[in-house]
């Protein structure tokens, strides 16, 4: 058990002259509070902030960050209130207990909701005070130590959250030392078999691989001297569990094949002295090629930086070698806890400016933006554990993006409007498609123009969530546009076949007060459903009418249905036997034949005669009895009375705004009833509208395959058989 003695010891050597006081003070007040709680294990409650504020003084935090984690859990698990908090030990410890506690209350909705909603928590808390992320990174580290005491699907569904939220938000934040234990302690309880093996595998090797690291070091300590370059400290390591394991399933390799697997960490005075060691270290052993990274001259966003070579050893046994400054490795150990420097009597809150959170601002712009749950942690991954490529603009300006990002995500990096008005790029002088995928070192030159716009297939290839966000959000806005202004004109042209004014109704806020009935805020989004497709303005009309004219929407739909058949047809669709009457008839759901088309009978068991299609795809079997085949005909009758029946159509069609629309209103304008559509996009990026309309005989059909045809954008259209779509 960790002494409180010990944590003000590490602070005191942190900090010359910290408030030990108050320290003091925390840790009397949270053994109060807590107790008479025991934790899981049985072990008493107050264990656990004790062993949080360990943690926090390790990472080097100042007092106020260790006094918090003393009190992180007090309001969430007792009585006691954030103003107590505020009385006892002020404004500043008050507000980080508090958003350590916001982040903590997750509510029951789904797991993707519930940590979409825990990292938006914890971006929008870094924002405020960055050591309130630290002291819960703090907390879930001690909590993944003392896991094996909760039961088994409470430790997965912890190790599962600490794998997806937490270890990604160390990594960004540079706690590499926190990442790395975060990881390896979630990858031990979610695949235990896989982590016993693995380890077996490294224990088995452990003592040749130290014997190695020690012979390495040992040479090198050599050759420093030799050349006379100042080594401060070097060391050595076996890579961690957790990152072996990602690297056999990535690369399906054996452990011997991993490059890294032992690796040696010089700490040298100074950048020369690293550049200079390098050198020496290449004269030494063979490098191995495209295992070379300079993290000094263009330091990683996590603000992390080093050198790493990987080299083949004697006997064939392949080592990396990261050289960093003294300043470089702390950096590299503990990340922001390092690089953030508090000033006393100021919260930890940041400028714009501060070049090390600009990545977080970037974050938290975009998260506000995206609300799909699952999008929103998918992306924030690439965010999170980006392998980047750094590019130059030519004004030498380094932009470092993730691995496989293109000049669209370079383009959006720089600038929104940059993005949005893109239509070109060059790499090094040279025009390039825009889906070429960025190499380091590239020097990149975003070409524009005020008339170009974003399009749908950039999401296709781009890579960054900023990117596809703003290209999102850019055709979202654009589509709706369209969709108002096609509504509002196909609402006009309804609106005129009952005398009313299009304009007066929408202007008055007659047309808002229906909204509501649709499920819609306001008039706009009336409209935007007519040009989408999703409601008929013959509906709309119908609510509008007073109610001594409500009549007329029947009567209209009449009318339009006579003057089609006046035009159009001649003949009533009722199916007979020939020569026979009184046999009943039915259509063969299979083919669903037209009035017109080539017709055959085939006698069924009981349920009289099934009318087939002679195109039919049933027919070739059908024919293989010849007695139960009937000559049937289509009856002759008056355009009267007349009865539409439902065949269903597959068109495939370009993917753009509004074309359900256009589609719907081209049938409506050869005065069809559409009972049911379906939009889906294929894999190619193309649309496929399955349809069910109402019909009368072949030259109706072919009138209505005419006019979809005529629509822009549909490249084909086939009737299909089977059930048809309701709406």
């Amino acid at each position: 058990m960790i002494r409180f003695e010990t944590i003000v010891e590490k602070v005191r050597r942190n900090h010359p002259g910290a408030d030990e006081d108050l320290l003091r003070r925390a840790y009397l007040f949270s053994a109060r509070e807590h107790r008479g709680q025991v934790r899981k294990s049985g072990e008493p409650y107050l264990i656990h902030p004790l062993e949080v504020a360990n943690i926090l003084a390790d990472l080097k935090l100042d007092p106020i960050c260790v006094a918090t984690g003393l009190l992180h859990d007090i309001v969430e698990d007792t009585d006691t209130s954030t103003e107590m908090i505020d009385e006892y030990f002020g404004s500043e410890i008050a507000h980080l207990v508090e958003g350590v506690t916001k982040i903590s209350k997750l509510d029951n909705s789904s797991y993707e909701e519930r940590q979409a909603l825990n990292m938006r928590k914890m971006l929008l808390a870094m924002v405020d005070d960055v050591r309130v992320v630290l002291v819960k990174l703090a907390d879930r580290l001690h909590n993944m130590r003392t896991l094996e005491f909760l039961p088994l699907e409470k430790r997965r569904r912890i190790a599962q959250e600490t794998l997806d939220v937490y270890a990604p938000i160390a990594h960004r934040l540079g706690m590499s030392r926190v990442r790395g234990e975060l990881e390896d302690l979630a990858f031990k309880y979610l695949e235990p078999e896989e982590y016993l093996k693995l380890k077996e595998l490294v224990e088995s090797r452990r003592v040749r691989l130290d014997s190695v690291l020690e012979d390495i070091k040992q040479r090198i300590t050599d050759l420093m001297k030799t050349s006379e370059i100042p080594l401060l400290h070097i060391e050595g390591r076996i890579k961690r569990l957790y990152s072996i394991y990602q690297k056999l399933k990535r690369q399906h390799i054996t452990i011997d094949q991993v490059y890294d697997l032992v690796a040696v960490r010089m700490i040298t005075e100074s950048v020369k002295d690293c550049y200079a060691a390098l050198g020496v270290i290449h004269a030494a052993w063979k490098p191995i090629p495209g295992r070379f990274k300079d993290m000094i001259a263009i330091p990683r966003e996590n603000f992390y930086q080093s050198l790493h070579t990987s080299v083949v050893g004697d006997g064939g046994q392949p080592f990396e070698v990261q050289i960093r400054t003294d300043d470089m490795h702390r950096i590299a150990e503990e990340g922001i806890a390092a690089h953030w420097k508090y000033k006393e009597g100021r919260r930890g809150t940041h400028t714009d400016e501060d070049e090390a959170f600009v990545w977080l601002k970037r974050l938290v712009e975009w998260q506000q933006e995206v609300k799909d749950s699952r999008e929103f942690l998918d992306a924030l991954k690439l965010d999170l554990y980006p392998n980047e490529v750094y590019c130059f603009t030519p004004k030498g300006k380094v932009i470092d993006l993730p691995r496989g990002a293109t000049p669209v995500d370079f383009a959006f990096a720089i600038h929104t409007q940059v993005g949005l008005s893109c239509n070109g790029a060059k790499i090094n002088g040279r025009i390039v498609p825009l889906k070429y995928q960025l190499r380091n070192g590239d020097m990149v030159e975003i070409l524009t123009s005020p008339s170009a716009r974003p399009s749908r297939d950039w999401m296709n290839f781009v890579k960054t969530s900023r990117a596809r966000s703003k290209i999102r959000h850019y055709l979202a806005e654009s589509e709706r546009a369209m969709a108002v202004e096609l509504g509002e004109k196909l609402f006009e042209k309804e609106a005129d076949k009952f005398r009313l004014n299009a304009k007066k109704i929408i202007n008055s806020g007659d047309l808002d007060r229906v909204a509501a009935e649709y499920g819609c805020a306001r008039a706009d989004d009336v409209l935007a459903g007519i040009g989408y497709g999703k409601l008929l303005p013959r509906n709309i009309i119908a609510k509008l009418l007073p109610p001594d004219r409500a009549g007329e929407i029947e009567e209209n739909q009449k009318r339009t249905l006579k003057q089609v058949v006046k035009q159009a047809l001649g003949f009533q669709d009722r199916i007979k036997v020939k020569d026979v009457d009184d046999i009943m008839v039915y259509r063969a759901g299979c083919c669903n034949p037209i009035r017109g088309e080539d017709i055959m009978g085939y006698i069924t068991r009981g349920k009289g005669v099934a009318v087939h299609s002679k195109r039919c795809p049933n027919a070739p079997s059908l024919m293989v009895n010849p007695e139960r085949l009937i000559e049937v005909e289509w009856m002759k009758s008056d355009a009267e009375h007349l009865s539409a029946y439902p065949i269903t159509m597959r068109l495939v069609t370009e993917d753009r705004p509004g074309m359900v629309a256009d589609v719907t209103q081209s049938i409506a304008n050869v005065g069809t009833n559409i009972r049911g559509i379906n939009a889906s996009l294929d894999d190619e990026g193309r649309g496929r509208l399955i349809l069910t309309a109402e019909i009368f005989d072949l030259k109706h059909l072919e009138k209505i395959t005419s006019a979809l045809k005529s629509v822009k954008g549909v490249i084909d259209v086939e009737r299909i058989s089977g059930e048809p779509v309701e709406a």
